[in-house]
């Protein structure tokens, strides 16, 4: 049987031609939010509704109710233009490795405040899309478990000095899951595999004291002794994913404050759980965003 292959997200010219102005982004947010056609609030009947000139606003086509399409979300009240904000998001779901404040600044000319916050804003609603359903089953995949330390200093004194604690959990051959957490422990991991792993899961991870108690929650835990420095069949999907998500840290943000890791990992855990649909990446978002900020 033939794989079928992972269809490609819009290259940039497609973007383009799919929003070259401003009045084509405010249409498509109108018809994501409303439809061709929606029940007027205010008159109860099913109407069209038509540009409302010089406003971001479109009125009911029998009694002149006013909707505006961008009312609830980030877009509202902004001063930045649909256009950037459709290209910044166009930017974050095509990327592998994040999109920095700088680079947002210098390209579509706004100050490096309101290029952050758009940032922010945009990671935050990624988590939304996410979700984090629960992972694996009785009958499912196997879901692999572990810990890795972003940031701070290495010593000799003190490996993970200052280091945030990042866990993570992936189901093979499916999503991932990451958890910012305050400390390494058989506690932490309860509550977070709790959350996120469903019960009677084969659980695999390393041998780390803090995994220890995983077969008393109801799992089927499998321990993996490794070097280290080496990979294991049963933790390398994990370890492929902390390799993809230092590069990004690293090598795009430099440096990443605890205060908003987790939306960070928001962002990476949104593009590697749709990873099999870029195509849909940008309009998944979009819907997101009636949730307001």
């Amino acid at each position: 049987m033939e794989k079928t292959p992972t269809p490609k997200g819009p290259t940039l010219r497609q973007f383009q031609a799919r929003f070259p102005t401003e009045d084509s982004c405010l249409e498509h947010l109108k018809l994501v939010r409303y439809g061709a056609k929606h029940t007027c609030a205010k008159c109860e009947r099913e109407a069209r509704y038509y540009r409302v000139k010089a406003r971001r606003s479109y009125e009911c086509e029998h009694c002149g109710y006013q909707v505006y399409p961008t009312a609830g979300t980030p877009f509202h009240g902004t001063r930045t233009s649909l256009r950037d904000w459709f290209y910044v998001m166009f930017l974050f779901t095509s990327t592998r490795n994040g999109v920095a404040a700088k680079r947002v600044q210098r390209e579509i000319g706004v100050t490096y405040k309101t290029a952050w916050r758009m940032c922010n804003l945009i990671r935050k609603y990624m988590g939304y899309v996410d979700g984090d359903d629960a992972l694996g089953g009785a009958d499912g995949q196997p879901v692999e478990v572990d810990h890795a330390f972003i940031g701070g200093e290495t010593t000799k004194a003190n490996a993970f000095r200052n280091k945030a604690i990042v866990m993570g959990m992936v189901e093979r051959g499916g999503d991932i899951i990451t958890r910012h957490i305050p400390a390494r422990n058989s506690g932490q991991v309860s509550r977070v595999v709790r959350a996120a792993i469903k019960p009677g899961s084969r659980v695999s991870s390393d041998a780390d004291v803090s995994f220890g108690g995983l077969s008393t929650m109801g799992y089927s835990h499998t321990e993996v002794k490794q070097r280290r420095g080496s990979y294991s069949a049963e933790t390398n999907t994990i370890e492929g994913y902390w390799a993809l998500l230092k590069r990004g840290i690293n090598g795009t943000y430099i440096s990443v404050s605890q205060k908003h890791l987790q939306s960070y990992l928001s962002e990476f855990e949104f593009r590697y759980n749709l990873r099999k649909h870029p195509h849909m990446m940008f309009d998944l978002l979009l819907l997101s965003f009636p949730r307001g900020a």
